[in-house]
């Protein structure tokens, strides 16, 4: 598994190298991926960027495993151990308001 693998198409403009972590570790270039693998790369190129400007940051995200957005859980679960090595932590709630409640409870009450 390769961070800095090349991008480059072929001549038949296939990719010529890319492996199916890439949709959450390449920094450079293209990657694929689908809506819910997205929202679940946001926050690690967020702690990356806010890393880049000097800022030790953490990420909570939680939420009802049943809500319409399904497949965002699947995929954070599935992320687990990219989202850990970037500070990022999913705690699924059993309901709404646990899940809410959960994030209310991560922010700084300074924050508030």
């Amino acid at each position: 598994m390769s961070t800095e693998t090349s991008n480059q198409p072929g001549a038949d403009g296939v990719l010529q190298h890319y492996e199916l972590e890439d949709r959450y570790l390449r920094r450079h270039g293209r990657v694929y991926l689908s809506g819910s693998q997205a929202l679940v790369r946001l926050p690690m190129m967020q702690q990356q960027l806010d890393a880049a400007n000097g800022l030790d940051t953490a990420g909570f995200i939680s939420g009802y495993t049943g809500s319409p957005l399904g497949g965002y859980d699947t995929a954070l679960k599935q992320a687990h151990v990219e989202l850990e090595k970037h500070q990022i932590h999913f705690q699924p709630g059993v309901n709404e308001d646990l899940g809410a409640a959960a994030v209310w409870g991560s922010i700084d009450p300074g924050m508030r």
